[in-house]
C-alpha cells in the first residue's frame, strides 16, 4: 500500500468530453473554451466527398489540438458513452474517413482548416455510418529548468489537470436512407414554483439519424399564438429508436401555464431545406 509521502507526487489528469448534440445555438458554429469549429456536424451524402473544417482560436495565447476518431453511443437520455464495439444496428465510419492534418497548432485568433475526405467508398453497403471527431486540447510542457517548489511531503497533494475536448459527428450516408420520428410523453412541470420545465420523449424509426429544432407555443383559450421555447441542435442518432429530452420554457408576460395548449414543433434546422418532422400537443388544465 502506498503511504503519504509516495502519494503526494501523484498528479491526476482529468479529461472532460462535451458533446455537440446537447449544444445549443446557431447550427453551423461550435464553439467551446478557446476552439472555435466550423461546421459542427460532417454529413457525407449524394455526390459530396470532401468537406473543409475550419478550426479557429479564439484565445489570447497560442494551443495545439490534436484530432482522432472515436465511438459513441448515445443513451435514451441524450448523453453519450465512448464504445469499442457497435451496438447492434451501429455502423461506424471511421474507416472510411481520411482527415489531414491530424494535429493543429494555432496561434492567438489563427485558424486553419482541416480537410476531411471519404475513402473506400465502394465498400460501403446502404445505410448510415457515423464516427465522432474528437478535438484534444494538447496540455503546454513546463518549462525546462523550472525550479520546482518545496512540498508539504507529509501531506496527500493531488493536482487536477483538466483536458479540454470537443467531439463532433462525421456521417456518411450511402443509397436509400430515411428516418421517421414521432413525439410522445408530454409533460409540464414547474422548478423552484418559477420555471415552466417541458419534457418529451423522441420515437425515432428507419435507418437515417435526425437532427433538427425545437419550438414549443403557448395557444391560449382565446386562440392567442405565443413562442416560449427553442431548443437547436437536439439529435436521436442510430440504433436508438427512443431519446427522452426536457429544457426550460420562458416566463412570457401575458402567459398563463395553467390553462391552454402547449404546442411543440420539431424540424429541420434553419440553414437546411425547411422541413416539419413531428409535432405533437399537450392540453393544459
Amino acid at each position: 500500500m502506498l503511504n503519504s509521502k509516495a502519494l503526494h507526487s501523484t498528479n491526476w489528469n482529468c479529461l472532460f468530453f462535451l458533446f455537440l448534440a446537447y449544444i445549443f445555438g446557431t447550427p453551423d458554429t461550435f464553439g467551446q473554451g478557446n476552439l472555435l469549429i466550423t461546421p459542427r456536424r460532417v454529413v457525407f451524402e449524394g455526390n459530396k466527398r470532401v468537406v473543409d473544417l475550419n478550426l479557429a482560436n479564439t484565445s489570447p495565447d497560442s494551443a495545439t489540438f490534436a484530432i482522432s476518431l472515436v465511438q459513441m453511443r448515445m443513451t435514451e437520455t441524450g448523453a453519450f458513452e465512448q464504445i469499442n464495439e457497435p451496438d447492434p444496428g451501429q455502423l461506424f465510419a471511421s474507416n472510411y474517413i481520411r482527415y489531414f492534418p491530424r494535429t493543429v497548432k494555432l496561434g492567438p485568433n489563427e485558424s486553419q482548416v482541416v480537410k476531411v475526405q471519404l475513402n473506400r467508398i465502394n465498400q460501403l453497403s446502404p445505410g448510415e455510418y457515423r464516427s465522432h471527431f474528437y478535438f484534444r486540447a494538447v496540455p503546454k510542457a513546463d518549462p525546462l529548468g523550472q525550479e520546482s517548489k518545496t512540498v508539504d511531503t507529509t501531506a496527500i497533494a493531488v493536482m487536477l489537470k483538466p483536458i479540454f475536448g470537443i467531439t463532433i459527428p462525421v456521417i456518411i450516408r450511402v443509397g436509400e436512407v430515411s428516418a421517421k420520428i414521432t413525439l410522445s410523453d408530454l409533460s409540464l412541470k414547474t422548478i423552484n414554483d418559477t420555471i415552466p420545465n417541458i419534457t418529451m420523449t423522441f420515437n425515432r424509426s428507419g435507418n437515417s439519424s435526425v437532427y433538427g429544432d425545437i419550438a414549443v407555443y403557448h395557444i391560449s383559450k382565446q386562440g392567442k399564438e405565443t413562442k416560449v421555447g427553442i431548443a437547436n441542435g437536439i439529435a436521436v442518432y442510430t440504433p436508438n429508436s427512443k431519446r427522452s429530452f426536457q429544457f426550460n420554457l420562458n416566463n412570457v408576460p401575458g402567459v398563463d401555464y395553467s390553462s391552454g395548449t402547449l404546442r411543440v414543433v420539431f424540424s429541420a434546422p434553419s440553414d437546411v431545406k425547411p422541413e416539419r418532422y413531428a409535432e405533437a400537443e399537450l392540453q393544459l388544465n
